[in-house]
Order: C-alpha cells, then structure tokens, then sequence
C-alpha cells in the first residue's frame, strides 16, 4: 500500500499513521478527523505487507464497533484474512487468554460467565440471605462496589460497609463454587497470568506481534496493566484516542494512559490527525480555544476542511 495512500484519499498524517507500522505508536484522532478509515487502512496495510492476519489483534469496546472494524477491513483484503484476525473487546479478549490458560492460576478453563440477569439474582440472593434487604441495600451498591475493589487491585475485604463487604464476599465464593468468572474477573485474571506466568506470557506475545487498541482515551488502570503484560519487545502496539474526549473518569477510565504512553512503551511515534472533515472553522475555532484551557492534554489544533462559518 507505500503508493496507494494517497491516491485512497489518505491525507499526510493519515498516510503516516497508516505507514507507521513497527514500534509503538500514538495516533491523536481529534473528533471527525478520520480516525476509523486510518485504522481500518493501517491494518489492511498490514495485511498487504504480508503480516499473518492470526498475528493482528485490535481491541475496541464495543462487540458492534469490532464486528464493523472486521468488515471494513475485508472489503479492502481478501476476507479470509479478515476472518482471520482477532477484533474483539477486552473482555473477549481476556475470554481467549483464559480459555487457555486459566489452569495455570487453579481455575478452569471451562468457566462460565456470570452477567446480566444471573449475576443480578445471585447477588439479590445474597443481600436477603445476609438481611441486606431491611437496610435497603441494591444490587447496584455491591456490584460496583466490586468491580470498584477488583479494577483497582484491592481485596474485597478492605470495602469499608460492614454489610457490603459480608455481601461481596459471599458473591466471590459463590462464583469460585460455580466455576464462574464475572466481567471484572475475567480482566484481573488475564492480566494475572501473562504477568506471573511466563508461558502464557509468551505464548500471546508470540500470538499477538500486532496490537491496536482503539478509543485509548477510555482504558483503564488494569486495561494498561494487561496490554504492558502482552506486547512485548519490538513493542509493536498501536493505540488511537483523542485525550480530549475522555468523558468515562466515573467508570475508572484513566486519561493518564494516553497522556503517559510514552511512560509505558518507551519512544513511541506519535502522529497527529488534525484535519477536521466534520465541523466548520467557526465551530473549530471555539473548540480550540476552550480545549486550549485544559492543563493536561497533547497539543493538537484541529482544522476545517469546511469553509465558512
């Protein structure tokens, strides 16, 4: 693809971004400057300089925006390479790493996963066993109160309420009784094996020699902790995100992790998209000034495409 981005339409730094392929990279995507067509072209150009596809990993948050990501990609390579791929979520992710090596942690690997409406009447169980129900404690209060303790390293012993501890507890032996792993385990757990086991370790490092990570304006602490246990030298990680639209600090996403790229994967090229296709410049030009104010951010200034007002 060296001659074709241009001629696909690529501006510069798009055409950069898309050329950038060994090494960690940071692509700052401001809104609308096509950030998804980079992506989708840099994979396929990945693919056409003969990278096998069962090498590429990208990681998006959403099964919707994966399953688009892999279509996209099919329609510019031949499918089967496509097919190929791993474009999944980070939870899926962690599925494929612990359907393989959750033995090696005492677990097995024929976990189910409790989510949704079975996790919910577990712990709905719970709370009337322990008499959570007379002080009007919810379902909400104990899983976040999990998935708070879980994400951020720490025992669910140290949850401060009394009844919320009793509770949580409870919830995390009935789930090891159950073989069932919940969305925050699957997380802590992958993350766990690749850092203490160095077969597992290498052996998705050797599976994975291409990673992507999209919107990683929205990881958080263990999502990072995970991805650092993953790709290992060259370092060949591509993330793409825009620290000014970090919007999930209250879901524990940590803006820090675009910010601090550099921190984690030494030397990264960092490539800026800049042009807007999406707004105009009278628009463009309140944004940039507002954003301008922000003490914490990479220094980008987007710029219309669109002229006028």
């Amino acid at each position: 693809m060296g001659g074709g981005t241009r001629a696909a339409g690529l501006n510069e730094a798009q055409a950069e971004a898309v050329q950038s392929t060994e090494g960690p990279v940071l692509i700052l995507a401001g809104a609308g400057t096509g950030k998804t067509r980079t992506v989708i072209f840099r994979i396929a150009n990945l693919l056409e300089r003969g990278v096998d596809p069962r090498n590429i990993l990208a990681v998006t948050f959403t099964n919707k925006a994966a399953c688009e990501m892999r279509e996209r990609v099919g329609e510019m390579v031949r499918r089967k390479a496509a097919e190929e791929m791993t474009v999944c979520t980070f939870h899926s992710l962690c599925v494929r790493v612990l359907r393989v090596h959750a033995g090696l942690l005492g677990y097995n690997t024929n976990f189910s996963i409790a989510a949704g409406g079975d996790r919910d009447g577990l712990v709905k169980q719970l709370i009337v066993q322990h008499g959570g129900a007379k002080e009007k404690i919810k379902p909400w209060d104990i899983t976040a109160a999990v998935s708070r303790q879980k994400n951020a390293g720490m025992s669910l012993g140290e949850i401060p309420d009394d009844l919320v501890r009793t509770v949580a507890m409870s919830y995390q032996r009935e789930l090891r009784a159950r073989n069932a792993l919940d969305f925050d385990d699957l997380l802590v757990l992958a993350e766990q094996v690749l850092r203490e086991q160095r077969e597992a370790r290498e052996y998705w490092r050797e599976r994975y020699r291409y990673v992507t990570v999209d919107e990683f304006q929205d990881t958080n602490g263990l999502q990072m902790d995970l991805l650092m246990q993953l790709v290992g030298p060259p370092h060949n990680i591509c993330v793409v995100g825009d620290d000014d639209q970090s919007i999930y600090g209250w879901r524990g996403a940590q803006v820090s992790n675009i910010l601090q790229f550099g921190h984690f994967f030494p030397d990264p090229k960092v490539v800026r998209l800049e042009n807007n296709y999406r707004s105009t410049e009278a628009i463009l030009s309140v944004a940039n000034e507002l954003i301008s104010n922000s003490p914490a951010r990479h220094e980008k200034t987007l710029r219309a495409t669109i002229k006028g007002g």
